[in-house]
């Protein structure tokens, strides 16, 4: 109850003290009214008579100098440092000094800039008066003294003592400590009660505020109110006080505050000594984190927080759109190849830059073990720009990437696809951002220890067999001539000696593409040999059978090239073409297998109707019209899963190699750590061969 008791006396006091300013305020204004209205048909110019001044002195309404021109606003013109607390059009160009600020016979206030331009300041026709008020507020009257229009309820990015933010209202940082046209960043007042900053021309939600009361669900007309002492807090309809952002304290003549949502986005409280003529101090703040306001650095810019400054600095591979102005962000400093680029060569590498986060705007995400899958998906992905690493969630970003910071308690990693001639960025305090040394020592002895190990297996392997082929060949050449020359030579049968070295070709032992396999014996039946005898297409086995001949001599060279092997239908289509032969044969092959396993059938079947014989072309067909269901007939099987594979078969059976995908790729793609894009259509099987 004691406790009740103290905290009702506690709001009775600021209640009290509340009305006792208001009062104050109205008698004030009431004696400001008199003593320094500005009648209609007066003028200000830039160079005489400028300004219209309040009664103190203190506040000045009229013309300031803005860049090469002047502008219209209200500024401090009794302090050393001229501030200006309210521009009128803010964002209109300066303008030259013949410019003529008139308040009009009809009431209306407005910027001459020539005999036909004309600008409003404030839309108040009808109007009697005005005043500059020692408030800092220029008011309007009506020929009853009624206010019709005031320079408070028009605030731009600052609030004095008296002034109000109503509900749906906000005020706007300017762009720069000397242009004070509108900027980035935003104080809104919002209906549900919550005072919340935000970047400009976002939606009113929480992923873009940066601070906010955590006030929202307390009334529609909540107000945040700003006192003489300093005491900035918010207000409900009722009159009741909801929240207190600063306690405030007694107001006296010598000390003038102002609170302002800086260039840098942070809402500050300043006060002001009169006496002492000295600079403007830092009050209150809501937060010390200064990089906390979203997009402070731009496009592609992080933010890095170093002894309590915020400084800014480009992602590895970019650099300033324009020098000084770290809103425009940043670019790319190479340029980027085209995702329709058939050349293999690469080009580009991932640059880590950890403890770094931005906006999650990913277009996908995979599950890797490791960071370092997590960049190499991004580097085999054409439209992966960027990649975030954090508990085996790897997410795939394209340009631009917003609201960058690093945040040395976020385990984040990210990864930035650089070009491979990008030099080594530098953080804003100079220092080069830095791998895991740790990390490297350890991997690079893991894999030194890994490959001395399999050198030496592989030596004594080697060693091995040369020792058992060796003896084995020279044991051949002290029996004798049996079947071979002294030169090792493949020596020729006739096919009566054939028949007989095999009881007629009687014990067959195996069955090749070409033809079957027999056994027999040689030298009265001390060695026993393996006959093929060729069936079926005679020009294809001969071939093959000359090839594996030629395999036997000992003259062999480095660049000894074999012929076409393979089954007709699983060859690719370069082997009947005659050009170069590459690893990428084997992936077409592996296509067709991948698309026999598929639909369980061979790869060529006359026997099916003709549409269907050739198992490739069909595939494409079926998927082509999107009915893959045909594949499978009546087997349960995954749609999605059966659509990624045979993606994946039709990758791999492309007509030009170089579409094809390594084996590397196509195991992530099995995997599903690798995207499968959507396939161009193969060209036909027959056109082949």
């Amino acid at each position: 109850m004691k406790r009740e008791a103290t905290e009702r006396s506690h709001y009775l006091a600021m209640d009290f003290i509340t009305l006792f300013f208001l009062f104050s305020a109205i008698f004030t204004a009431s004696a400001q009214q008199i003593q320094s209205n500005v009648s209609r048909s007066s003028s200000l110019t830039p160079t005489t008579n400028s300004t219209w001044l309040s009664r103190s002195g203190l506040y000045a309404f009229g013309f300031y100098k803005q860049g090469n021109g002047y502008a219209v606003g209200i500024f401090m013109a009794g302090i050393p440092e001229k501030t200006v607390v309210w521009t009128a059009n803010r964002d209109d160009p300066p303008v030259s000094s013949n410019a003529t600020l008139l308040f009009a016979s009809d009431g209306r206030l407005v910027l001459q800039m020539g005999q036909e331009q004309v600008a409003v300041v404030a839309e108040s026709s009808g109007s009697a008066s005005a005043s500059m008020l020692n408030s800092g507020n220029f008011v309007i009257y009506n020929s009853d003294q009624g206010i019709i229009w005031q320079s408070f309820d028009h605030p731009t990015d600052t609030l004095l003592p008296g002034q109000r933010l109503l509900a749906g209202h906000e005020i706007v940082s300017s762009t720069s400590e000397t242009q004070y046209s509108t900027g980035i960043f935003r104080l809104k007042m919002q209906t549900d009660g919550n005072l919340v900053q935000y970047p400009v021309n976002t939606p009113d939600t929480a992923p873009y505020a940066y601070f906010a009361t955590s006030a929202g669900g307390l009334g529609d007309n909540v107000t945040l109110n700003f006192d003489a002492d300093g005491h900035l807090y918010l207000l409900n309809a009722t009159g009741f006080n909801i929240r207190n952002l600063t306690d405030g304290g007694y107001p006296t003549k010598e000390t003038i505050y102002r609170t302002t949502i800086d260039v840098d986005g942070i809402f500050r409280l300043y006060s002001h000594n009169l006496k002492q003529n000295g600079n403007w101090s830092i009050v209150w703040l809501p937060s010390s984190d200064l990089c906390a306001p979203k997009g402070l650095c731009g496009l592609n810019g992080f933010c890095v927080l170093n002894d309590r400054k915020a400084s800014c600095a480009c992602l590895p591979g970019f650099e300033m759109v324009q020098q000084g102005n770290w809103t425009a962000g940043c670019e790319r400093n190479f340029t980027v190849e085209s995702c329709k680029s058939n050349d293999g060569d690469i080009k580009y590498n991932m640059q880590e830059v950890a403890n770094t986060i931005w906006e999650d705007a990913s277009y996908s995400a995979l599950t890797v073990p490791f960071k370092g899958s997590c960049a190499q998906a991004c580097l085999e992905d054409c439209n992966c720009e960027a990649v975030l690493f954090k508990d085996r969630t790897c997410q795939k970003q394209r340009l631009p990437l917003r609201y960058g910071r690093r945040q040395l308690t976020d385990s984040t990693i990210a990864f930035i696809k650089v070009s491979t001639s990008t030099p080594t960025p530098t953080t804003p305090n100079g220092n080069i951002l830095k791998e895991n040394k740790k990390e490297l020592r350890v991997s690079i002895l893991i894999i030194s220890a890994s490959v001395g190990a399999l050198g030496c297996m592989m030596l004594v392997i080697s060693g091995i067999v040369f020792y058992k082929n060796h003896f084995r060949y020279k044991k051949l050449s002290c029996e004798g001539n049996v079947e071979l020359s002294d030169d090792f030579a493949p020596r020729s049968f006739t096919y009566s000696e054939l028949e007989k070295v095999t009881d007629g070709f009687r014990e067959e032992i195996g069955r090749g593409a070409f033809g079957s396999v027999f056994k027999g014996a040689l030298w009265n039946g001390q060695k026993v040999v393996a006959v093929k005898r060729l069936e079926k297409v005679l020009a294809e086995g001969e071939r093959e059978f000359q090839t594996e001949m030629k395999l036997l001599k000992p003259d062999q060279t480095k660049t000894f090239t074999v012929g076409i092997r393979g089954t007709k239908g699983y060859v690719a289509p370069e082997w009947h073409r005659k050009l170069p032969i590459t690893v990428k044969a084997d992936v077409y092959s592996y296509g067709i297998m991948l698309f026999e396993i598929i639909c369980c059938r061979k790869s060529v079947d006359w026997n099916l109707p003709e549409e269907e014989s050739v198992l490739d072309e069909w595939v494409c067909d079926c998927f082509q019209s999107g009915n893959l269901t045909k594949l499978v007939g009546n087997e349960e099987a995954d749609k999605k899963q059966v659509e990624r594979m045979v993606k994946l078969g039709l990758w791999c059976i492309q007509d030009d190699p170089s579409l094809r995908p390594s084996m590397k790729k196509v195991l992530l793609m099995l995997e599903g750590t690798v995207d499968i894009p959507i396939p161009p259509k193969p060209d036909s099987f027959l056109s082949t061969i």
